[in-house]
């Protein structure tokens, strides 16, 4: 059992792959490939696990994915309750630098945008300022075939590299390298419990049976494979569920949040918020309504 490898279908014609996806829901197992990948999310919503890094993701959402980089898309649990054909859509494109684009990247000219596809090992998601722009080239490369695709790529890379500012990696100092292909299904396990046990009291017994370890050895093993402990991660999805609900105005107040995504009390939730997030919850809420105005 492993991390599930995609071998992505390069064709003979193309350097530059895409794949457009109408699905009920965003493929749902951990799992990683050699090429890099750009991913627009168009429709659908869930939680991004990049390494060890989790987020929320939304339509309009431009992630950039690095080699071998394990990852999910993880869609809500309503997208599988009832599962609506076209409910989630993404065009994700696939290259590879080192092969096919190789010879591309060593002349001059390229220099800015080899430079930028050699920092985006730990991921990227581009600032939502820019992403307006970047879809309108993503689309475009999606719509075109043979060197119009090819052109449109370099015009979405060039725009990347030098015009784009702000990237938010999706690193926290974790290797991919750190998840073995024999340790991929059992994180994949333990990632897919989480999200659908997240709002509930979830003891380490609990997730360590998930594992088939021992509490002792599933806490050094977890600490080992993600940098930080279960209990850290339990929180960064659940605080990402409460600032989906926060921002959604699916919520009557701030303990109502708390004890839906599965904190026993305000206190915690409000220490482990800020911790996640920055800010408090109040004053998080103040932020995005102040930003809505304009």
């Amino acid at each position: 059992m492993k991390i599930v490898q995609f071998t992505i279908p390069i064709t003979e014609t193309g350097s530059v792959v895409v794949q457009h996806d109408r699905l009920p829901f965003f493929y749902n197992y951990l799992h990683r490939h050699e090429e890099q990948q750009i991913t627009l999310i168009i429709k659908g919503e869930g939680v991004l696990i990049a390494g060890n890094y989790t987020q929320t993701f939304q339509p309009g959402n431009i992630f950039v994915i690095g080699e071998n980089q394990p990852h999910i898309l993880k869609s809500d649990p309503h997208y599988f309750q009832d599962p609506t054909a076209d409910a989630a859509e993404a065009i994700h494109i696939f290259i590879d630098p080192h092969k096919r684009l190789a010879d591309l990247l060593r002349i001059p000219e390229m220099a800015g945008i080899k430079r930028f596809l050699d920092n985006t090992g730990g991921g990227l998601q581009m600032p939502d300022s820019f992403t307006s722009e970047a879809e309108h080239f993503i689309r475009k490369i999606s719509a075109e075939e043979g060197l119009e695709r090819l052109t449109a790529f370099i015009q979405l890379m060039q725009f990347c590299s030098a015009r784009v500012t702000g990237w938010k990696s999706l690193s926290t100092g974790f290797s991919a390298a750190s998840f073995s292909d024999t340790e991929g299904m059992r994180m994949n396990d333990i990632f897919h419990y989480t999200m659908e046990h997240f709002h509930e009291d979830i003891s380490l017994q609990q997730i360590a049976d998930v594992s088939h370890l021992t509490i002792h050895a599933f806490c050094k093993y977890f600490k080992k494979h993600t940098r930080k402990t279960y209990v850290e991660f339990l929180n960064e999805i659940r605080i990402n569920e409460a600032c989906k609900r926060i921002l959604s105005n699916q919520f009557d107040s701030i303990a109502a949040v708390a004890f839906s995504t599965g904190f026993n009390n305000t206190i915690t939730f409000n220490r482990v918020f800020k911790k996640v997030v920055g800010m408090s919850p109040t004053a998080y809420i103040r932020h995005y309504r102040k930003k809505l105005k304009y």
